[in-house]
């Protein structure tokens, strides 16, 4: 697309990993985008004896107690990802790059031809059974420093993201992650519980990254087509580690880096077009507090509405998206995204 000047923009895509997942995430597509729906019903096929389960779990107005566990959240972020991906490469949008947050990584490493769907979907079916079995545990989002928390950190519980200057996650098991947002919380912290089950991106999962090794080195994975980022490397991946099963096998366990990532994409994307093409806005939030954006050299685009917000938002809101993908130019800084809310959306009246 366009900028101001006329010169081609770049568009990069984010796609958001655990965490973001919410009831109905983007099922307003689902019979309306003819792409969208051939990828999600081939991914509930993949799954086998789960996907019927799964789609139910995806369509239902309120989330069941599960809805945050591995076995549910993540290959539903994943399938809905990609299916979102496919539609914009679908509808003729070339993105300059594409990366992502923990599942979000192979939803664009998917994307990018790096992974097969039909393996990915296989990928996802043995991460449900060996990460579910992972001692219970969750994330703890923590507004501060790695400076401010290093003194929780330890044994039991562990750094497993730096989402921004001052936006970390935390992992552990229950008990020492409940213990270290008692601490933080008595310093003024500001500290909220992740929607997750599982203490991804620390130790914890480790076993399960163990048993998860033959899975990935039976997976063909080939050289990215389209320039890809990662949050474990914080740059661009170059063939050899993208061909590499053991590094993707290891993500589960290992701290992402998105901030610094993100970062080195807008630095290498100046004047970018950033598109959280994914449930949510999490990841453009972060985005906002990056100065390319703040300081009016790059912008960001949210793809659906923030939360469920009922089939014809998740429509108006790709709509809307798609005007501003292939139209006018968006203004460098410039925050755009989905429209506001109806009044029946909202239960105000007119």
């Amino acid at each position: 697309m366009p900028d101001t000047a006329g010169r081609a923009r770049p568009v990069v895509l984010m796609f958001a990993g655990q965490g973001a997942q919410h009831p109905r995430m983007a099922a307003g597509l689902h019979g309306h985008d003819e792409t969208f729906t051939a990828w999600m019903d081939e991914a509930f096929r993949l799954l086998g004896p789960d996907g019927a389960h799964l789609r139910e779990q995806w369509l239902a107005p309120t989330p069941a107690p599960e809805y945050d566990d591995v076995t549910v959240a993540q290959p539903l972020l994943y399938a809905v990802g990609h299916a979102l991906g496919r539609m914009l490469l679908e509808q003729g949008l070339r993105p300059a790059a594409l990366f992502g947050h923990s599942v979000g990584e192979l939803v664009a490493a998917t994307l990018a031809g790096v992974l097969e769907f039909a393996d990915g979907m296989r990928l996802m079916r043995d991460r449900m059974a060996l990460f579910a079995d992972t001692p219970p545990g969750g994330m703890l989002a923590v507004a501060a420093s790695a400076d401010d928390v290093a003194d929780v950190l330890g044994p039991t519980v562990h750094l497993a993201a730096v989402n921004a200057a001052r936006q970390l996650l935390l992992a552990g098991e229950r008990a020492p992650l409940d213990e270290a947002a008692r601490v933080l919380t008595g310093r003024g912290l500001v500290c909220q519980d992740v929607r997750a089950r599982q203490a991804f991106h620390s130790p914890v999962v480790q076993p399960a990254v163990d048993a998860s090794l033959p899975a990935w080195h039976a997976v063909r994975l080939a050289p990215p087509r389209l320039p890809l980022y990662s949050a474990y490397t914080r740059g661009r991946l170059d063939a050899d580690r993208a061909r590499d099963p053991e590094f993707w096998a290891r993500q589960p366990a290992e701290t992402v880096h998105f901030a610094p990532t993100l970062t080195t994409v807008l630095d290498e994307h100046p004047g970018c077009l950033l598109v959280e093409a994914g449930p949510g806005n999490s990841l453009a939030t972060l985005a906002r507090r990056q100065r390319a954006i703040a300081g009016g050299h790059s912008a960001v685009l949210t793809l659906l509405p923030d939360r469920a917000r009922g089939d014809e938002a998740d429509i108006r809101s790709v709509e809307q998206a798609w005007c501003v993908l292939s139209g006018p130019a968006v203004p460098a800084g410039a925050v755009a995204g989905p429209p506001p809310p109806t009044p029946a959306e909202t239960g105000r009246k007119p």
